[in-house]
């Protein structure tokens, strides 16, 4: 079953989709989408539950670099067409739709 094409879940896969085979974290995604990384990463879980995203831990030294190891997630080939295709079927949100959003912190 796909994963509910809420607004927020397309936002998520524009952004995958600007250029499928790119690594992106959470916070980039947050960033690029204008939503907050609580409402990020539940998404991202879900797509990777479903097959359409796959994600790799950062082989980092946390002390060294001065932060936490980053979770990187991409679309796989699968997951890219058929986000594809759900984006092209998925209603279009309408103008109030993205002002409310836009509360969240996003700029429309």
């Amino acid at each position: 079953m796909p994963p509910r094409m809420t607004l927020q879940t397309q936002l998520v896969l524009q952004a995958l989709l600007r250029n499928p085979a790119r690594e992106l974290y959470g916070r980039e995604l947050s960033e690029e989408t204008g939503l907050m990384p609580g409402t990020v990463h539940p998404i991202l879980l879900r797509l990777e539950k479903e097959g359409w995203v796959t994600s790799r831990k950062e082989d980092i030294d946390p002390h060294t670099e001065g932060r936490p190891a980053r979770r990187y997630y991409r679309l796989t080939a699968d997951g890219a067409a058929q986000a594809s295709a759900a984006l092209s079927a998925a209603r279009r949100p309408r103008r109030a739709a993205l002002r409310d959003l836009a509360g969240e912190g996003g700029e429309f």
